[in-house]
């Protein structure tokens, strides 16, 4: 029996290799993760960020997922938002990500209501009905089966709870589709060569953004999935997005 194909970039893979490759990419990049989101998005990305905690509605003592949590900077608002009374479980299936998340809540002292969790997406390792919101930043798109990642989210989410997911997207604005096309095939590879030595990874991540769903279809998977009142906000053009959807 011929095994499942799926996307890696633009390149068509054995679906159990993808995970394998994805991880190759993020060991690659954990180091200078932090320093490269900075540079190829002119610090934008703690924006994008910080608007998505805006739309989270976090109170104290919420039990607070956050997905691909990766260095832990949605993580370390929540942590701050929740209080002694609430957690917030900080998951990636990355070991090497998920160290340098958990070295950094250490080093800003917000590890007592902190858990750190080695997960994949689509088959959380959590009881049914814990978290009163779920947050995925920029992995979604790395994640192969999308569908069954969503519902392992809303499984896991408690009625009344929601599901935020900052994502890049399809840009809306013309002018800024050509612009941000070359910008993403020539220059990002070069700034991953130079700042991380590490172009390959960074052209993946350029073709990876093309592969993943657009607004409209992101949407409509949440909706399958279960998820009620789902909408969406566009950011810096539709470069990125926040999907929001609730457990009902």
């Amino acid at each position: 029996m011929t095994e499942k194909t799926t996307h890696f970039g633009y390149e068509q893979v054995p679906e159990s290799e993808k995970v394998q490759r994805v991880g190759a990419v993020f060991d690659s990049v954990a180091k200078n993760y932090d320093i490269m989101n900075d540079v190829m998005s002119m610090g934008v990305h703690r924006l994008w960020k910080r608007y998505t905690v805006e739309m989270s509605g976090v109170r104290r003592g919420w039990q607070v997922l956050d997905l691909a949590g990766g260095t832990g900077d949605l993580a370390s608002h929540f942590s701050k938002l929740v209080g002694s009374q609430g957690q917030v479980v900080l998951a990636d299936i990355n070991p090497n990500m998920l160290q340098e998340g958990q070295d950094r809540l250490a080093n800003q002292g917000l590890i007592g209501n902190t858990e750190f969790v080695e997960a994949n997406a689509e088959e959380l390792p959590f009881i049914d009905n814990q978290f009163d919101l779920i947050t995925i930043a920029f992995g979604l798109r790395n994640v192969t089966d999308k569908q069954k990642a969503l519902a392992s989210m809303y499984r896991v989410l408690k009625p009344g709870g929601r599901l935020l997911v900052l994502e890049f997207s399809q840009v809306t604005v013309p002018l800024l589709k050509q612009f941000y096309d070359f910008y993403s095939f020539k220059a990002l590879p070069l700034m991953g060569k130079w700042v991380a030595n590490d172009e390959d990874s960074y052209r993946y991540l350029a073709e990876s953004i093309r592969m993943h769903p657009n607004q409209e279809t992101l949407r409509d998977m949440m909706i399958e999935a279960g998820f009620e009142r789902c909408d969406y906000h566009n950011l810096s053009g539709g470069i990125v997005a926040v999907h929001r959807g609730y457990k009902l």
